[in-house]
């Protein structure tokens, strides 16, 4: 077996925009896959949004920059992820498939790596 991680890239602004109907059935079909997935998934989450991410790199001199908010300005922004246990890329592949608003209206993407 191997473990893949399925990085859940959502446009924001769409999240933003929907209301709590739309977030409630949201998680619910996250929940949903979860229960489906429960023999291959080993982690998750969902992650807050970018604008609540610290940054830290080196500065080249010995130190740190620390700035809030998110690595770079995108129209996507990772939204959660998955760790997976399946015997390959293809398994992982066919799992990512099924997410929750994978493909929906192009804006989402499920990115698919494997783990060492």
């Amino acid at each position: 077996m191997a473990q893949y991680l399925l990085l859940i890239h959502d446009n924001e602004a769409d999240w933003d925009a929907a209301d709590e109907a739309a977030h409630r059935a949201h998680d619910e079909a996250h929940a949903a896959f979860a229960r489906a997935h429960k023999d291959v998934i080993t982690a998750s989450a969902h992650l807050q949004q970018s604008a609540t991410a610290t940054v830290v790199r080196e500065d080249g001199e010995g130190g740190f920059l620390v700035t809030d908010g998110p690595y770079a300005e995108t129209k996507e922004a990772l939204g959660g992820y998955y760790v997976v246990d399946v015997p390959d890329l293809d398994a992982a592949l066919a799992v990512a498939k099924r997410l929750p608003y994978f493909g929906r209206t192009g804006e989402a993407a499920v990115e698919v790596r494997p783990l060492h």
